[in-house]
C-alpha cells in the first residue's frame, strides 16, 4: 500500500536561514504520526507547506497521490489543517459557527444541520451549541477547533499543537478524541511539545532539529537505536555484593550497578531479549538470592528526544 503523504527532499528558506533542510519521509494511511522538536526546528514550516499555506524552495509533496505544488485543490479537499493559535469568532454561537465554515466548503444547507449535529456529539459539545464562542473554555475551543477541521471530512488531519495551553483533564480529553477520530479512519500529523502524548498516541515519531529529520521510528525503535541496553531494576533483602558479581558474569551484562539509596538493590544494563531478563531472574533463584523486586526500566519518549537532539536553535 502506498503512503498517504510523501514528503521528498523538501527545503524552505527564509532569507539566510534554512527552516526546513532536505527532509524526507512518509506517512501511511490510518497512521498517528507525531512530529516533535525543539522550538524553531521546522516542524510549523513544514506543516505548513504539507497544507499548501507556503511553497516550498526545494522538494515535493504527495498527498494521496496529487502534487502539493501543482494540484493544490486536490490536496486541501483531503486535509483539515488546525493551526497552533488560529481565530474563533467570539460574536458567534457555536452552531453558527460550523454552519459557516460548512457554507465555505459549499455544503449543503439540510446536509450541514445534520453534519453539525453529529460533529457536535463527536466533540461532545451537543449541549453547548446556543452558546457563544467567546464563553468557552480554552479546552471547549479546542474541541469545537477539531470539529472545524471536519468539517469537509478530510482523510487527513494536521494539528499543530493541538494540546497547547490545555490543563491536565483538558490534555487526556482532547488525546481521547485524537483516538475516537482516529478510529473513524482518519489519518492524523500532530506536533505537541507534550511528548508524553505523543509517546502515547503516535504509531511514529519524526524528530526534527534545526531543520533536519534526525530519527523516525516506532517509540521502540528510536529508543533502541539510542539505547540499545536495557536496564533491570532489582531489589534483594540481602546478599547484594554477591549477585552483583554473578550478574556480571552472565552473558550480555555489560554493567551491574550497586544503587546506594537506602535499599539493597542492583541496577543491571544488558543487551538481550525477553529469554535473557527470564534467564537474570531464573539464575537468582537457583542461586538461592532473596528477591523482592524484579522490573524492567520502561523506555519513554522524553529520554529518547534528549539523547537524539542537541539544543540547537538556528
Amino acid at each position: 500500500m502506498s503512503p498517504i503523504i510523501e514528503i521528498k527532499e523538501l527545503t524552505k528558506r527564509f532569507k539566510t536561514r534554512v527552516a526546513v533542510n532536505n527532509i524526507s519521509f512518509n506517512i501511511e494511511g490510518g497512521e498517528i504520526f507525531g512530529l516533535v522538536g525543539p522550538n524553531g526546528a521546522g516542524k510549523t514550516t513544514t506543516m505548513r507547506m504539507l497544507v499548501t499555506l507556503l511553497k516550498p524552495d526545494h522538494g515535493e509533496i504527495l498527498v494521496g497521490g496529487f502534487s502539493v505544488g501543482k494540484k493544490p485543490n486536490e490536496v486541501r479537499r483531503q486535509i483539515g489543517f488546525m493551526p497552533d493559535s488560529f481565530g474563533l469568532y467570539g460574536d458567534m454561537t457555536v452552531q453558527e459557527y460550523l454552519d459557516f465554515f460548512g457554507a465555505c466548503y459549499k455544503i449543503h444547507p439540510h446536509q450541514r444541520a445534520h453534519l453539525i449535529t453529529d460533529l457536535l456529539d463527536l466533540v461532545d459539545l451537543g449541549h453547548r451549541r446556543d452558546d457563544m464562542v467567546d464563553t468557552l473554555s480554552t479546552g471547549l475551543k479546542q474541541r469545537l477547533g477539531l470539529a472545524r477541521v471536519l468539517i469537509h471530512d478530510p482523510n487527513i488531519l494536521v494539528l499543530d499543537e493541538p494540546a497547547s495551553g490545555l490543563d491536565p483533564r483538558a490534555r487526556v480529553e482532547i488525546r481521547e478524541l485524537l483516538l475516537e477520530v482516529a478510529r473513524l479512519g482518519k489519518t492524523i500529523l500532530f506536533s505537541s511539545h507534550i511528548l508524553a502524548d505523543v509517546g502515547e498516541l503516535c504509531s511514529r515519531v519524526g524528530i526534527i532539529e534545526d531543520g533536519k529529520l534526525v530519527a523516525i521510528g516506532t517509540l521502540q525503535q528510536l529508543s533502541e537505536h539510542v539505547m540499545p541496553h536495557r536496564q533491570i531494576h532489582i531489589g534483594l533483602l540481602s546478599r547484594r555484593d554477591e549477585a552483583q558479581v554473578m550478574l556480571q558474569s552472565m552473558t550480555g551484562v555489560s554493567e551491574v550497578r550497586a544503587v546506594e539509596n537506602g535499599k539493597v538493590a542492583l541496577e543491571v544494563d544488558f543487551i538481550g531479549d525477553d529469554e535473557t531478563i527470564h534467564q537474570l531472574l531464573a539464575k537468582l533463584l537457583e542461586q538461592g538470592f532473596p528477591v523482592i523486586h524484579f522490573s524492567e526500566e520502561a523506555k519513554n519518549l522524553e529520554e529518547v528526544f534528549m539523547r537524539t537532539t542537541k539544543g540547537i536553535v538556528s
